[in-house]
């Protein structure tokens, strides 16, 4: 068994043939660019077992060579994958069930009878790979970067495969995303968590491609630091997802629930104070900042107006033409492994970051809660647009870190309160005034609320 750690990135055929000569990888390369044809051959149950169990099964023909690959779904996180992998050398085009032995053999299939494993789709592809070299500091780097283009083949379906992928051989992961991060700075290349055989699933079946990660576990003894760093690689994560699936299919839902992912993930760096100076985020808020400012509006529109929600597939296009959507992807991929908000903090800011999430988050909502002041909003409803931030860092917490709280109808609290920052944002007129009104006074009366901002 191997390890791989790599990531991909969705390019177009001129992005590709860009990346052959780019000067970053022209110094780097090692060993020039070695062209290969890839014919490979998936295998699952026609319940799709393997899928539910998430792995994959293989036979690949390199060349002369046939080879048998077992790999599972493993962590994969904003699009930076490791996935356990097993490989063997097969004489023949042939699957062997023989092989597939209890030690990389998921348990949940002890019972499956390998002889329903059939063949359900194709990727093949040729590759072009060169390995790429250089010096990180005292440390040296090796990744092998491989240009993909070809087509997945499922039935009378298919879709293209055109993808720069980044294997790293040697060195730190931390030096894929640097390198990914240069290369997105000048071409317009997409983190893509979905491997081709999710993709042949996908078309196999459009049911099968699970499009939701599961939330992270928290606990109240995990550290501020922890928690965040959890939630934020989450809601990156499924940002990507989303992009690549509303990329897919134009399933408007996806695209709103794409911008909540952003909107939640700036709370998220919004919310915790010294903990994460603001130097520290600059970049980072600004990056999202702009996405925000642009399809913020747009999303807005086209909850209203049928014109702008089919006016949007072509919209999120041209965002994939640019480098804006991968940089920023890639960037706070970076800025997340490397923990780089704990740096340059003060010691105030370090104790902060240290306090276990169970002591600082009830104090932060009880802060929130008591600035955000519903019951003016009974008493005199006006406009509510300049609390629309904290509205949005009280709802991120509590959609997501709930569950560590010991407060009794919690789940109502963080209802009411979704229903009372939606009525924020609708435009002003008599009936939504007074709607509103009658939702500060349900949120306010709350047990919960009450006891959260005692």
């Amino acid at each position: 068994m191997q390890k791989e750690t790599e990531i991909k990135l969705r390019a177009s055929r001129e992005t590709l043939e860009a990346l052959r000569d780019h000067p970053l990888l022209k110094k780097r390369n090692k060993s020039g660019w070695e062209r290969r044809e890839l014919l490979n051959q998936y295998f699952d149950t026609p319940e799709r077992d393997l899928a539910q169990a998430r792995v994959a099964l293989r036979l690949r023909r390199d060349g002369e060579q046939f080879i048998q690959t077992l790999k599972t779904r493993g962590q994969s996180v904003a699009g930076l994958s490791e996935r356990n992998e097993w490989d063997w050398y097969l004489d023949k085009a042939k699957l062997d069930p023989k092989k597939l032995t209890d030690d990389c053999w998921p348990a949940s299939l002890a019972d499956l009878d390998k002889k329903q494993l059939k063949p359900i789709f194709t990727t093949d592809f040729a590759r072009d790979r060169a390995e790429i070299a250089w010096g990180r500091g005292k440390a040296k780097v090796v990744i092998e970067a491989a240009l993909d283009l070809g087509k997945v083949i499922a039935g009378k379906q298919e879709e293209e495969i055109c993808e720069l992928e980044l294997e790293l051989r040697q060195g730190e992961p931390e030096a894929l995303l640097e390198l990914a991060a240069e290369l997105a700075a000048d071409l317009p290349l997409m983190p893509c968590d979905i491997s081709k055989a999710e993709r042949g699933y996908r078309l196999y079946d459009a049911n099968s491609y699970h499009l939701s990660l599961p939330a992270p576990v928290l606990s109240i003894e995990l550290s501020l630091d922890d928690a965040f760093a959890a939630l934020a690689w989450h809601l990156l994560g499924a940002s990507q997802r989303l992009a690549e699936q509303y990329r897919f299919n134009g399933h408007w839902k996806l695209l709103a629930d794409w911008l909540q992912q952003l909107v939640d993930l700036r709370a998220l760096l919004g919310s915790l104070g010294q903990a994460a100076p603001r130097a520290s985020s600059h970049d980072l808020r600004e990056a999202l900042d702009a996405l925000l400012q642009d399809w913020r509006p747009r999303i807005q529109a086209g909850e209203l107006d049928e014109a702008a929600r089919h006016a949007a597939p072509q919209q999120f296009a041209e965002e994939l033409a640019g480098t804006r959507w991968g940089l920023f992807s890639l960037n706070a991929s970076r800025w997340l492994l490397t923990r780089a908000w704990t740096v340059e903090r003060n010691a105030r800011g370090t104790r902060q970051g240290q306090a276990a999430l169970g002591n600082w988050l009830p104090r932060f909502l009880g802060e929130e809660g008591q600035a955000l002041k519903p019951e003016l909003y009974k008493r005199q409803p006006e406009d509510l647009a300049e609390q629309q931030p904290r509205l949005e860092r009280l709802l991120v917490w509590l959609r997501l870190a709930r569950q560590v709280l010991d407060v009794a109808e919690i789940d109502r609290c963080y209802g009411e309160l979704a229903k009372f920052a939606e009525l924020a944002g609708q435009p002003l007129d008599a009936e939504v005034l007074a709607t509103r009104s009658e939702q500060a006074q349900t949120l306010i009366s709350l047990r919960s609320w009450k006891a959260l901002t005692r």
